[in-house]
């Protein structure tokens, strides 16, 4: 296979390339690297009351022209004469990934790290410039290949659309029914577009292929610059208690926390990047075995949601969380259920486990 830097790979004479070799993936489907949790979560967001009747009626009612010519005339266009880094990198990560058509790039003065991919005709690629002043030029390149790789996938139509209607809402709050209508939609959409971040990830690391890049952006967006302050074993174990730890109580409020966000929380995308990076599937990718957009429309969308909801099943099976644990027990015919979850929420150990209370020497005692 090809690697990103010979000298035919489609990019002007005389552009800087980096120095490393690295794996091209010609003809790659956005299916190689998404995760099944995307998959999953896509489909049900299709298969929602109204939300085709809804998709049709917003695309020609969104401001998409509005957007494109604010950052026309409000941002800086990425190209060979302005932060021409970042253009290198957008063309080098469109080779990797063999993206037909470069995206327009910007680069917006706000001092929050961020970036996005919009846009419902073609997408567009934002970075603020708190991002770039934040993070060094390989983890930039992971980044840039993170927001290729929602372009490839087609998630930039879905995220404008969840970016029209978390406004609207808000316009809408005082319409009972009517809010109720565009908060169930801007629900789903979150569910999906947290998973879909996942994917994105995995898009960034084909297209820097430095894992220890990856994770240093990932803590530096957690913690800003400080990285001689920061360890990644350390910021990974925190991932690790995040989901082990506490009761059912923190379980419900990890769900809480979750909801209104659009992005998984830090810790636990970097951990589970380092966990498709460790996996048979992404040195399979590496090795060139992976699913071509040509055979797309060959592909089962039946298989691809049996193998969402095995991913599903298995997590569960191997989650820590201690609802999951719940899940799991009660999915086994565990029983004494009153009893587990009372000892669930109150972090207490169980009890004799067949529901009746401890016998003491001076006689029934509650556990």
């Amino acid at each position: 296979m090809s690697d990103s830097s010979n000298g035919s790979n489609g990019h002007a004479p005389g552009e800087r390339m980096p120095g490393r070799q690295r794996r091209r993936f010609p003809g790659v489907s956005s299916r190689a690297y998404e995760h099944p949790a995307d998959r999953s979560a896509l489909v049900a967001l299709r298969k929602l009351s109204g939300f085709d009747t809804v998709f049709k009626a917003l695309s020609g009612l969104l401001p998409e022209r509005s957007l494109r010519l604010l950052f026309l005339s409000d941002s800086v266009r990425v190209g060979d004469q302005q932060f021409q880094h970042l253009h290198t990198m957008l063309l080098d990560a469109c080779y990797v990934l063999d993206l037909p058509k470069v995206p327009p790039m910007y680069v917006t003065q706000d001092p929050q790290p961020n970036a996005m991919c919009i846009g419902l005709d073609e997408p567009v690629i934002v970075v603020t410039t708190g991002l770039v002043e934040l993070l060094d030029e390989e983890e930039m390149r992971a980044v840039v290949g993170h927001e290729v790789g929602h372009a490839l996938s087609g998630h930039a139509v879905y995220r404008t659309i969840l970016l029209f209607l978390t406004n609207f809402a808000v316009k809408v709050a005082w319409i009972p029914l009517g809010n109720v209508a565009i908060m169930a939609i801007v629900t789903a959409l979150r569910e999906w577009f947290r998973k879909s971040e996942l994917s994105a990830d995995r898009a960034g690391l084909l297209a820097g292929q430095d894992l220890q890049a990856s994770m240093r952006g990932l803590m530096k967006i957690a913690g800003g610059n400080h990285l001689h302050e920061m360890n990644v074993d350390a910021f990974l174990a925190q991932a690790e208690e995040y989901e082990a730890g506490g009761d059912l109580r923190d379980s419900v409020l990890k769900i809480l926390n979750v909801l209104p966000r659009s992005h998984p929380f830090t810790t636990v995308r970097a951990a589970e990047l380092k966990k498709w990076a460790a996996s048979r599937d992404f040195q399979r990718i590496m090795d060139g075995h992976y699913p071509r957009r040509n055979e797309d429309k060959d592909a089962s969308v039946t298989d691809s949601f049996r193998e969402s909801a095995n991913h599903y099943a298995e997590s569960v099976r191997a989650s820590k969380d201690p609802l999951m644990g719940l899940v799991r027990d009660i999915a086994g015919g565990a029983g004494d259920l009153g009893g587990r979850l009372r000892d669930a929420f109150t972090g207490r150990p169980g009890g004799s486990g067949d529901g009746s209370p401890k016998e003491g020497p001076s006689g029934p005692k509650e556990s």
